[in-house]
């Protein structure tokens, strides 16, 4: 599988960067199409930067919050350099450790999972960087957005999209799964124009680049 230029994490502090290609051009053009992609789910969050063996210039730097800014996001924290560059990051006034930690490259936290018991109605957004479980329906009109899996216990009928940072392992489970559209991570499949009339619990995941929901039963 070719690896992506840059992964991205939903944590408790915020959302966790790491690039993966060496190019910053790259890594930041795949920034801006996840960003764009998702515009919705990131607005207002702070970046925390993981820099494991790569260079960071003062000029990377900058085109960076640059293209954060304009998606109304803050470059919080750049973790994993050198003394020179952490000097660089704190003169643009930007943290080079996590608080309360006692090392730059601190164990970052997973997300948390939300539970909620009740139904989502037409113009309601539910959004997590985590997974989410929901008692109650997923009414049209109405949307669940989450960095990890999707649980609906009752009827998923609106907007569902899993793996909203780019995890394509994610999945969606429903006891009755018919949405206006589903989604996990850059993949998209819409209902079909038949509803069928005996639904059944299912579960759906990436299987060779394409949605398939299947039975949702005890062996998954």
């Amino acid at each position: 599988m070719k690896q992506m230029p840059i992964a991205l994490k939903g944590t408790p502090q915020g959302l966790l960067l790491k690039p993966q290609a060496q190019s910053w051009d790259v890594i930041l053009n795949a920034l801006e199409y996840a960003l764009q992609d998702t515009a919705d789910f990131f607005r207002g969050g702070r970046v925390i930067l993981e820099l494991e063996g790569h260079t960071f210039t003062e000029d990377d730097l900058i085109a960076l919050r640059d293209l954060l800014e304009r998606h109304e996001m803050e470059l919080w924290v750049v973790l994993g350099v050198d003394e020179a560059t952490q000097r660089l990051v704190r003169a643009h006034g930007i943290r080079t450790r996590l608080p309360g930690t006692a090392t730059p490259a601190a164990e970052i936290g997973t997300p948390e999972t939300i539970f909620a018991r009740r139904t989502l109605r037409s113009g309601q957004r539910l959004n997590t960087p985590g997974d989410v479980t929901l008692l109650g329906d997923v009414n049209p009109g109405a949307e669940v957005i989450a960095g990890g899996n999707i649980v609906i216990w009752g009827r998923a009928r609106g907007v569902l999209h899993a793996g909203a940072m780019g995890d394509e392992t994610t999945v969606v489970c429903a006891l009755d799964l018919n949405p206006a559209q589903l989604r996990i991570a850059g993949v998209i499949s819409r209902a079909p124009e038949q509803r069928r009339r005996h639904p059944q619990p299912e579960v759906a995941r990436i299987e060779d680049g394409v949605i398939i929901a299947r039975p949702w039963t005890a062996k998954g």
